[in-house]
């Protein structure tokens, strides 16, 4: 494993509409030792997962451009980009239909610390590669 591989297991891409969420998410996230790649609609969040292939993406479902479901179906249908782990965040209840287009996790919003970072961590752990 190279210090790549070591640094991409820590990179989010998190999209999210309100850049209070995505300020206050960052936040979060930094503090638990990710680094964040930050997204304010889904074109932007897939050319990032395209480039980035991160541990995560958390998205929201309310995304301008390309909404979180539809940017979750576009990965996980992309080879590249298919075992990326997303989490989606919504206000809407719409689990059901995040785990048809391929989230591996959903949480409704508001965002709170210990619920977000418990919610990454078991995303990962599920998600990890055998032998990891």
């Amino acid at each position: 494993m190279t210090a790549n591989d070591v640094m991409a297991e820590r990179i989010i891409v998190l999209a999210d509409r309100d850049p209070r969420v995505r300020e206050l998410a960052t936040h979060f996230l930094v503090a638990a030792n990710f680094r964040v790649e930050p997204a304010a609609d889904g074109l932007v969040a897939f050319e990032k997962v395209r480039e980035l292939v991160p541990a995560l993406l958390i998205t929201e479902v309310l995304l301008p451009k390309l909404d979180g479901l539809a940017l979750c179906r576009r990965l996980k249908a992309d080879d590249k980009t298919a075992r990326v782990p997303v989490l989606v965040l919504s206000v809407l209840a719409v689990q059901g239909r995040a785990g048809e287009a391929g989230a591996d996790d959903f949480m409704m919003k508001p965002v709170l610390e210990e619920r977000l970072l418990r919610a990454v961590s078991d995303v990962l752990k599920r998600t990890a590669p055998q032998g990891s």
